[in-house]
């Protein structure tokens, strides 16, 4: 951005340079017209040259501020009209870039997985600009846009998912395909282990209660510290067998229970709804909103860090799977079909779901640019060929007034 702003600066000169050059040989071809016919000439191209500098002077600062201070009407446009520049910059993308139909039809001439394939496979290419180039723009666009904005965005989206699912059949069919695999045996042997360790440790509460509701004549003989140890040794022994004893009748009783909670998730129906409330009382909660926040704030953070750093983060084996998975799309056409179908299917569906909060995303950032960073920016994009403008309508100028003097000798 710096270079460009001093290119900026030096056609500025130039342009301002060429319009003194005409002025001052307009000053010189008046004083000296009489010695020879071809000063009039000269004179009529500085003069129409001289006129049309200031008037292309004139027309391109008043886009960007009022020429020598003055507040004259319809100057100083882009700051005076910074707010309907960014509504129309909003609503010029969504038409032209974010409806669904663009989209698709974008999307359908362009092979975006062998493009990433290569990308990505070409160590020279893929990793040191996917982490310098890309990683670097990621990390403008997270900072300059606003937070909380996004933030809102993203967690309301995420939001309006879980909304949306059905949470109970999903855990039902989670569950009864973990129970036919056998994958849910290392969670019961986890929780039996858990049990003893915590009996084990809370003996002495345990020994304690018994003696405390065990009768007098119990606490006189001392049969409740035997009553005691017996309840637990009975424990030990029950959990024990249950842990190596494959058919053991507990451990049935648990697989038992799974199963008809599996299948009360599916089938059930007021199993269903009561998976639903709790979902929506859990959604509803405060603490929920909290969490999410902070998820939110900590992914953002640690986004930032990674894009900040990229070579940190995508060097070593990550560098290494991403060539490998450069090659894959490029060598295997299902692979590329299926990518490319998704991706095509993931924008049209982003456009169309988010299309409309995206661009009010951008306008509104544009709009709490102040009016001097609004101007700063498009005239360091733009100013080199603005000067060029007026360059060409000092020399267009000198050619007309040229043209006209021509024609007033002849005639």
């Amino acid at each position: 951005m710096p270079m460009v702003v001093d290119r900026a600066r030096r056609m500025r000169i130039v342009a301002t340079c060429l319009l003194v050059a005409m002025a001052l040989i307009y000053v010189a071809t008046r004083r000296y017209e009489g010695l020879h016919p071809a000063i009039g000439f000269i004179r009529a191209f500085a003069e129409a040259a001289m006129v049309g500098g200031l008037a292309d002077w004139f027309a391109v600062t008043a886009l960007f501020r009022h020429p020598l201070g003055l507040p004259i009407p319809h100057t100083a446009i882009i700051p005076e009209n910074k707010d309907r520049i960014a509504d129309t910059m909003a609503s010029f993308l969504q038409a032209n870039f974010l409806t669904p139909q663009v989209v698709a039809r974008r999307m359908g001439a362009v092979n975006a997985a062998a493009a990433a394939g290569a990308f990505l496979s070409d160590p020279r290419t893929g990793e040191s600009r996917l982490r310098d180039g890309a990683a670097g723009l990621l990390a403008d666009v997270l900072e300059s846009l606003d937070p909380d904005e996004l933030g809102g965005l993203a967690k309301g989206a995420l939001r309006t998912q879980l909304e949306k699912l059905e949470l109970a059949p999903l855990l039902g069919q989670l569950l009864g395909a973990a129970i036919a695999d056998g994958r849910h045996m290392p969670v019961i042997e986890s929780l039996i282990r858990k049990a003893a360790e915590t009996i084990e440790a809370n003996e002495p509460l345990i020994q304690s209660t018994i003696h405390e509701r065990a009768n007098t004549i119990l606490r006189w003989t001392g049969l409740d510290e035997k009553l005691a140890n017996a309840i637990l040794d009975g424990l030990y022994k029950l959990l024990a067998e249950t842990l190596v004893v494959p058919d053991h009748p507990l451990r049935r009783k648990i697989e038992e229970g799974l199963a008809t909670l599996a299948d009360d998730l599916v089938n059930d129906a007021e199993m269903r709804a009561k998976v639903e409330r709790m979902k929506h009382e859990v959604l509803a909660n405060p603490a929920f909103g909290r969490w999410l926040d902070g998820l939110w704030e900590r992914g953002r953070m640690r986004l930032l860090q990674v894009v900040r750093n990229p070579r940190g983060a995508l060097g070593g084996q990550l560098g290494a799977s991403l060539a490998e998975l450069g090659n894959a799309l490029q060598r295997d056409v299902r692979l590329q079909k299926v990518v490319n179908r998704f991706a095509r299917r993931t924008l049209v569906g982003v456009s169309t779901r988010y299309g409309a909060q995206i661009v009010r995303l951008v306008s509104e950032t544009v709009k709490r640019w102040d009016a001097r960073t609004v101007t700063d920016r498009i005239e360091g994009a733009v100013g080199r060929d603005l000067q060029f403008i007026r360059i060409n309508g000092t020399l267009v100028g000198g050619l007309v007034g040229l043209v006209l003097h021509a024609m007033d000798v002849m005639l």
